[in-house]
């Protein structure tokens, strides 16, 4: 997951999935732009914290987070990790 710091949706993506019990890496982008570079490319371009990967797939941020908890669907994808 890449954070930066004082990110209230970075907050509620870590709290869901500390909840759920999954252990993540946070990677902090916060004033590295090499960093927050990878972040894009590897989120399909995507520019805003958090950007959440599961499996090595990008799901998005904190809202497609809560999205995929709420359907069901995030407990099938984390059952694969």
């Amino acid at each position: 997951m890449y954070t930066t710091l004082f990110c209230p949706f970075c907050t509620r993506a870590k709290s869901l999935l500390k909840k759920k019990g999954v252990e993540f890496t946070e990677i902090g982008v916060g004033g590295d732009p090499s960093l927050r570079q990878r972040m894009s490319e590897r989120s399909g371009g995507a520019r805003t914290v958090p950007q959440i990967f599961i499996d090595g797939k990008p799901i998005g941020g904190s809202d497609e987070l809560a999205a995929l908890d709420g359907s069901g669907e995030l407990d099938r994808l984390l059952q694969g990790t």
